[in-house]
């Protein structure tokens, strides 16, 4: 992509590291942002970048000191930003009577407020620049249509990042910013890997479900990413073809 810049969040693993690497791949220059530098280094370093194509700023989502930081350094160490991948995110859960408020909390800041501050300083970052506009991709996952048993805190701010991605798509049009979310099922993470072992269903038995390589996920957004800004993926579903998503049970 001849250079153009990309903030990933969540850059230190999983889905968001193997978007970073997908991304550097392309040929894009990337900032991994994470809140644990020594993950962010090591992903740095497995894809073989140097500091002029990829650098890693340690970042909490959920501060807006911290977030303003981000995008600071993002600019100043590559002029400027096309893409935000807003992708850090966390999962905690139980049944809703059990939940702690720290616990709900957490996850509001980190899934919703997080993306917000980061697709805020994105926009402020894109319209401003020359030439401007870029492109925002929202992480919503498929929890952003349906809930796993015990998961009100995370299906909760996944579905509100479907309202924040056509927000943020409405009100970016002026500025020649496109905005849109991938919804993500089973990708093979530190995250999913429970999958593999079994997991509750709605019926209340517990299954095991099949995953899918996260290269899968990586292309997807790189995808998405390359087109140009007069075209937009709005919403895609990606997912492990046989995961109990579609269908009755």
């Amino acid at each position: 992509m001849n250079g153009k810049v990309a903030v990933v969040t969540g850059a230190g693993s999983g889905i968001g590291k193997a978007t970073a690497t997908a991304l550097l791949a392309a040929g894009w220059r990337v900032a991994f942002a994470g809140r644990r530098p020594g993950p962010l280094a090591a992903a740095i370093a497995a894809a073989g970048a140097g500091q002029d194509r990829a650098q890693a700023f340690p970042t909490d989502v959920a501060d807006p000191a911290s977030v303003a930081a981000l995008f600071e350094r993002t600019i100043a160490a590559f002029g400027r930003v096309d893409l935000l991948f807003n992708n850090a995110g966390v999962s905690l859960g139980g049944p809703i009577e059990d939940i702690a408020y720290e616990d709900w909390k957490q996850v509001v800041d980190i899934n919703l407020t997080g993306s917000f501050l980061c697709a805020q300083a994105a926009v402020r970052a894109m319209k401003a620049q020359s030439p401007r506009g870029g492109r925002i991709i929202n992480n919503g996952s498929i929890s952003a249509h349906a809930p796993r048993p015990n998961s009100a805190p995370y299906t909760a701010t996944k579905h509100a990042i479907t309202g924040l991605t056509k927000s943020t798509s409405l009100d970016g049009r002026k500025h020649d910013i496109a905005c849109g979310q991938i919804d993500i099922g089973n990708a093979a993470t530190e995250m999913a890997f429970r999958m593999a072992k079994g997991v509750p269903q709605a019926n209340g038995q517990v299954a095991v479900e099949p995953l899918m390589d996260v290269a899968h996920v990586a292309d997807a957004i790189v995808h998405m990413a390359s087109l140009p800004l007069e075209a937009n993926v709005q919403f895609m579903t990606i997912m492990a073809r046989d995961m109990p998503f579609v269908g009755r049970g």
